[in-house]
């Protein structure tokens, strides 16, 4: 048994006649004949009473119309389902945000496409950079948006943006005139930084130890507005990246440019390898990498 038999079963009971079910399915009449033969055959029942050219259903015939009727809906519910999913005119993505791109670089972007695609609901979950990888290797999050480098074997991505750190410091700061600022002459300095479970963390530890020098954190946050402040206020110096720089305030801080060596801060899309990926993620992909890039 198949849906097409239940669905000419229902359309033989609903007209009463095999003719006119096999005009309205666009089928011959012994093909309609033959599959409700097959029916009964495997149900070991007979399904219509058949007097002349009049037919009725059987007391069999009535209890398989109740449950038949209920399979056939639910089948063109489930079709009618599936080809929105395939049209994208439905779907839900989970996406990975560290808490600064999407500030910078996302409203916009989810604005364009819930317009383009209003049935495709998105949940955002805002982490570190560590985190989102970590979520979207494990299947928590379809998708997210890390620091480069990604795990090429684990992931396929499109990097959308390429800026470097900067160096903050508040406007009474001795550095604050400078042109630029060699990262070494930072060794003594009280700094700032993100939280150990944001990339950013890591790679600025690492730059300077590379210096030979092991940085005086005084303090971590997860927040970068919070960290801005805390420069403002003389607590320390923070190093940021260029599109957060443009959102602080120029009257109490003063943004510098990292040299020797400058801390590179490429952001990257990515998704796992060899893993399903729905319509509307797909379609998400590439309408990020046709905005963005």
């Amino acid at each position: 048994m198949d849906i097409r038999h239940l669905q000419y079963f229902v359309e033989v009971a609903r007209l009463q006649s095999f003719t006119k079910a096999a005009q309205s399915l666009y089928i011959t009449q012994p093909t309609i004949s033959k599959m409700i033969k097959n029916l009964e055959e495997e149900l070991g029942v007979v399904l219509f009473e058949r007097t002349g050219k009049r037919i009725a259903l059987t007391d069999a015939g009535s209890i398989l119309l109740t449950q038949a009727q209920q399979m056939v809906q639910s089948f063109s519910n489930m079709n009618s389902s599936l080809s929105e999913l395939m049209e994208l005119k439905a779907g839900h993505i989970r996406i990975g945000l560290p808490p600064m791109v999407g500030v910078s670089f996302f409203p916009r972007i989810i604005g364009l496409f819930r317009e383009k695609y209003p049935k495709i609901t998105m949940q955002l979950f805002e982490h570190g950079a560590k985190k989102v990888e970590a979520d979207v290797g494990s299947g928590e999050l379809d998708i997210g948006v890390i620091l480069l480098p990604a795990n090429e074997e684990r992931f396929d991505n499109f990097c959308f943006v390429r800026q470097s750190l900067m160096l903050i410091v508040p406007i009474s700061h001795p550095l604050a005139d400078r042109k630029d600022v060699p990262l070494h002459e930072l060794k003594d300095e009280p700094f700032l930084l993100f939280h150990e479970e944001f990339t950013l963390h890591d790679r600025i530890i690492a730059e300077c130890e590379k210096l030979g020098f092991q940085p005086n954190v005084v303090y971590k946050s997860t927040q970068w507005d919070f960290i801005s402040e805390m420069v403002a206020a003389n607590l320390g110096i923070a190093m940021l990246p260029e599109a957060i720089c443009r959102e602080l305030d120029q009257e109490r801080l003063r943004v510098i440019p990292l040299t020797n060596p400058s801390i590179p801060w490429h952001l990257a899309m990515i998704w796992r390898k060899d893993s399903y990926l729905s319509f509307a993620a797909r379609e998400w992909i590439a309408f990020a990498k046709e905005t963005l890039v």
